[in-house]
């Protein structure tokens, strides 16, 4: 086996771990409440010592946020995908459909997700902070597609500004899909919320 193929592998088996331990702690925080229960918890129900689990994530909120790891990339790689002509908002509305798309998978999960971290307000604050994040990544990859050869390294304030609009129009449309239970559609949702912010 050539150490390629080997790393491969450990890979993969990291990744299986991690997403067992993710569910163990899920399961765990939805019976239980997520304040109630401890790292100690956790460990104890996935069968694996503390620093084993410690090892997969550094905190509690990391076993349920790991869920929205990568959407940064995945979002600004569905940017930069989508036709040249298309403008800013219609592009950012379409690239938003890599995010809700586990939704349309199991929305049983999505929506005990969703309110699991909407309604712990440590995981609120944390999932909003990690958004934060992705919004200089959606802004670089608008000034990729204006064609600027420099301009992706500083993406002008209206490309910052519709980036964070974006972010907010899904998180608005989040909110009253929890509300609803899930019974309206969380599509219709966020198209509703980009009309509202539509160039006139």
């Amino acid at each position: 086996m050539t150490e390629t193929a080997r790393t491969n592998t450990r890979d993969i088996a990291r990744a299986a771990v991690r997403a067992q331990l993710a569910q163990v702690a899920f399961e765990l925080f939805h019976r239980e409440g997520f304040d109630k229960v401890t790292l100690d918890d956790l460990a104890a129900a996935a069968g694996v010592s503390r620093s084993t689990f410690l090892r997969y994530f550094g905190t509690k909120e990391d076993a349920v946020l790991a869920a929205f790891d990568g959407h940064d990339r995945r979002l600004a790689d569905a940017l930069r995908a989508r036709p040249s002509g298309e403008d800013d908002w219609t592009a950012l509305r379409r690239a938003l459909d890599t995010v809700i798309e586990r939704y349309h998978q199991d929305p049983a999960a999505a929506l005990a997700t969703t309110r699991l971290v909407r309604e712990t307000p440590a995981l609120c604050a944390r999932h909003l902070e990690k958004q934060h994040g992705w919004r200089p990544a959606l802004a670089e990859a608008l000034a990729e597609r204006a064609g600027s050869a420099d301009s992706a390294d500083s993406p002008t304030l209206g490309q910052s500004v519709r980036a964070a609009a974006a972010l907010d129009c899904l998180n608005v449309a989040l909110d009253h899909w929890l509300a609803s239970d899930g019974r309206l559609d969380l599509v219709d949702l966020l198209d509703e919320a980009f009309a509202a912010l539509a160039p006139r």
